[in-house]
């Protein structure tokens, strides 16, 4: 008999969760290879992902903007080298449009659950707008989606105004008010410089100094524009350029020798921003650079010797009503308190959505720490595609490029499943195993290793299992060729028949 939710899910061949670059990229491809019986399920009202959500004072991309962007959709009037949070908001929205995805997002779809169902060979879902079936998922979350809040004893007992710089309260005035800054990552290197000007008194809570090089960020001229327009190439052979910087600077990640010629390049920006010797040695990182994530900025050093900015670099003790207190008994207190503390990205909060053939969530099965074959695929979780899962982020380059590699990879493997009638696939767990064995090696030598330092990159048990320990040009080029042989197979029961073709479920 068949249970009323069966009855009125709606089902689709392929159902992609987000709608920022990811979930985009996936629907671009899907459209360019014919696919049409797909969605992607977005929880918000607007597409954007991570770019619609971050809207702190001073956002923008640490990638320069000829790179952060799709390799297939340039954009030639970026207003600047690093572009800002408002204009790659803007380009994710046209993209959208001009590519012909929108008619396929479902708003206000939040998917709380999406369970595999091995008898049928689909995945069930439920989400905020009803239930529904797919044959495979392609999941586009992204890692910077769910905020990271400091674990600071009474933080939630604080009187002032608490917020976090991915969810931003813009009816809040800071002017004149007494602020308190709780990290010093990617997001607060940019909201203190923006804020500063405007507060009475900035006072920023340091546990531990980032490595930071220059930004040398700028208008891009009318002339540069007009040639990005008129010769595209032009704005190819700048992408060209960033892309293999990066890649040469990466060197100095995973080869200890060349590691010096990193950290000069951030220790003499340091020491031309701030001539004040005590301040310099407590901005100056005791660790290994890139063992966290390096930062980019111009302004922040400048803004923290204004004289309405203090660093503080005892540690917090407790959050009290009225402030913060360190370790040396100080009270600071606080009209606000802004937490720049990051994501909850080695955790990855997504996995708790998706149950396997084996009854356990994907939170469960990475109870030791998360892993996927190529970033992508997990054994036990037929046909469920992970676009920048664990170990496909970067520290040295642009993460788009990646995503793009994994992309092209679902696509490949979506089209051997049509091509040869099979309905469902699982990675071999020895294909995933020898492959995170070799990749977890590959870590040894690197900044990135846990014996450098604790950062957001490691889990609980100090495996990195966020970053990609090697050149971009790796990554894709071991994702170049679909290799069905690294997977488990099973043949389709009825022919694939396009969603036109089908009766509706309903019936």
């Amino acid at each position: 008999m068949t249970s009323s939710t069966e009855a009125t899910a709606s089902h689709v061949h392929v159902a992609v969760i987000g709608s920022g670059f990811a979930g985009i990229a996936m629907a671009i491809r899907l459209l360019g290879d014919g696919e049409r019986d797909f969605v992607v399920f977005e929880r918000a009202s607007d597409v954007g992902g991570t770019w619609r959500d971050n809207t702190y004072p001073g956002c923008a991309c640490d990638v320069p903007s000829n790179l952060y962007s799709f390799s297939f959709a340039p954009y030639p009037d970026w207003s600047r080298r690093y572009a800002p949070q408002t204009e790659i908001l803007a380009y994710l929205r046209d993209v959208a449009r001009r590519f012909g995805v929108l008619p396929h997002v479902r708003f206000s779809h939040e998917v709380r659950t999406a369970t595999w169902d091995d008898a049928e060979g689909i995945w069930r879902l439920e989400t905020s707008g009803g239930p529904w079936t797919a044959t495979f998922v392609v999941s586009g979350q992204g890692p910077l989606s769910t905020p990271k809040w400091p674990d600071l004893p009474g933080l939630h007992d604080f009187g002032g105004e608490l917020m976090h710089s991915a969810r931003w309260n813009h009816a809040y005035d800071l002017a004149g008010k007494r602020v308190a800054v709780i990290g010093t990552g990617a997001s607060a290197i940019q909201f203190v410089p923006a804020i500063q000007p405007r507060v009475a008194h900035l006072t920023v809570f340091q546990r531990s100094a980032p490595w930071i090089v220059p930004r040398g960020d700028r208008a891009f001229t009318s002339n540069e524009r007009r040639a990005f327009r008129s010769l595209p190439i032009t704005q190819r052979l700048s992408r060209a350029a960033i892309f293999l910087k990066h890649e040469r600077d990466g060197l100095g990640f995973w080869e200890p020798r060349l590691e010096p010629y990193v950290r000069s390049i951030a220790a003499r920006h340091l020491k031309a921003q701030v001539r004040d010797a005590s301040l310099r040695a407590k901005l100056t990182p005791n660790y290994r650079i890139g063992c966290k994530r390096i930062l980019v900025s111009d302004d922040y050093y400048p803004a923290l010797q204004q004289p309405n900015v203090s660093l503080v670099t005892e540690p917090i003790e407790r959050v009290t009503k009225g402030g913060v207190v360190t370790a040396n008994g100080t009270l600071h207190e606080v009209d606000a308190m802004l937490c720049g503390t990051g994501f909850e990205v080695a955790t990855m909060p997504f996995a708790r959505l998706f149950r396997g053939k084996d009854g356990r969530t994907l939170a469960q099965t990475w109870a030791s720490g998360p892993e996927a074959y190529l970033g992508t695929t997990v054994a036990n979780f037929p046909n469920l595609f992970l676009l920048l899962g664990p170990n496909v982020l970067l520290g040295h380059n642009s993460v788009l490029y990646m995503m793009e590699a994994q992309v092209a990879y679902v696509a490949a493997c979506l089209q051997h499943a049509r091509r040869e009638h099979l309905q469902a696939f699982d990675v071999r767990p020895e294909a995933q195993r020898t492959y995170n064995d070799a990749l977890q090696a590959r870590f040894e030598r690197s900044a990135w290793s846990a014996r450098h330092c604790a950062s957001w990159y490691l889990d609980e048990h100090g495996r990195n299992v966020t970053l990609w320990p090697d050149f971009a040009l790796s990554f894709r080029r071991r994702l170049r060729a679909f290799d069905p042989a690294a997977y488990q197979w099973r043949l389709r029961v009825r022919p694939y028949a396009p969603r036109e073709a089908r009766r509706s479920s309903k019936t």
